[in-house]
């Protein structure tokens, strides 16, 4: 690890890595850190992707997709169904999926670093400036020109810079999802059960895997996680007994507005650490890689320009606005609000 770079990306998910190997391709020099052990664990709840999506930045490969899906399904709590199959979408293996961006960015010439967490931002004045790296025991300052954090919905990085991350209590789902094997399911097809408003609101989902297996979750207002299970384990014991689980993962999903500043000088924040993830349904893997590349095409040309102020790298706050991205959002909070 050196002591400079000329970007430095806060995580290693989809956002972080297209992030990464977009500054790369431009010619910069890019850190990655990833403060877990390994990258594309544990899964999250989002693997769920357009076709058409995925295509702007990978071609389609079979190592990393579990499912191709050609309908999906809104199911009412009074069970009326509503169905669409406009175009194709893929359920991904996360695991081999994010592993498979950051090799990507690793080729590209990006320095990877796993189990290596930024601790705190280095500031001068309102600049970041870098951040203080742990890693093994050890402490590094590593300074850059602008640091893009991508690190998650559980995002503290753009925080210590001075940016408002507040989620209010109705902006959050808790989601728990199980991989269920050994049961009957449509392959092509995914189904989202709509919970009553008058008993929790939300949804549970029904993702198909592959063969006899789906990822079956469920996501419900506020930070209960608690409640959550309960209503996944009641769920499947009705439509799946005989249903054999093999994974469980847990953790919340923002589903309120976005920041309502996305840079700041020296820094670019991008995908869920920007409460970036669909509003209704909490996926977020395009919106991630969308602005991460969005995020740091904006970088290289602060790097080139020798301006890093926010002023500035604001440009990349405005664009994602202006994107179907940002018309989106304000769509669906201008209905839900």
């Amino acid at each position: 690890m050196k002591d400079s770079y000329d970007i430095l990306v806060v995580g290693g998910g989809p956002g972080g890595a297209v992030a990464a190997r977009t500054a790369a391709d431009a010619g910069l020099s890019v850190l990655l850190v990833e403060k877990r052990s390994a990258v594309g664990v544990p899964v999250r709840s989002g693997e769920s992707i357009r076709k058409d999506e995925l295509l702007e930045f990978i071609d389609a490969d079979k190592r990393f997709i579990s499912a191709e899906i050609n309908s999906v399904v809104l199911i009412e709590p009074d069970g009326s169904m509503n169905g669409s199959t406009e175009g194709v979408e893929y359920i991904l293996d996360r695991k081999i999926f994010d592993r498979e961006l950051v090799w990507r960015a690793a080729e590209a010439g990006v320095e990877i670093q796993v189990h290596a967490r930024a601790a705190s931002p280095i500031m001068e004045g309102e600049k970041v400036c870098g951040a203080v790296i742990e890693q093994h025991g050890k402490t590094y300052e590593v300074r850059a020109k602008v640091v893009i954090a991508a690190d998650g919905v559980e995002s503290k990085f753009a925080k210590w810079a001075g940016i408002d991350t507040t989620i209010p209590l109705n902006g959050i789902k808790s989601c728990v999802q199980y991989v269920v094997n050994d049961i009957d399911i449509d392959e092509k097809t995914k189904l989202f059960y709509i919970l009553p408003e008058d008993d929790t609101g939300g949804y549970i989902w029904i993702f198909p895997k592959g063969k006899r297996c789906a990822n079956i979750g469920v996501g419900i207002p506020g930070t209960d996680g608690y409640k959550a299970r309960d209503y996944l384990d009641s769920f499947i014991e009705k439509k799946f007994p005989n249903g054999k689980i093999t994974e469980v993962l847990a953790g919340g999903v923002p589903v309120c507005r976005p920041l309502n500043e996305t840079a700041a000088d020296g820094l670019l924040v991008v995908g869920d650490a920007a409460r970036l993830s669909n509003s209704v349904i909490g996926c977020g893997i395009y919106n991630a890689m969308f602005t991460g590349r969005l995020a740091a095409e904006v970088a290289v040309l602060a790097v080139e320009n020798g301006d890093t102020s926010k002023e500035f790298l604001m440009a990349y706050d405005k664009a994602w606005r202006d994107s179907n991205i940002g018309k989106s959002d304000e769509i669906k909070f201008s209905v839900q609000n």
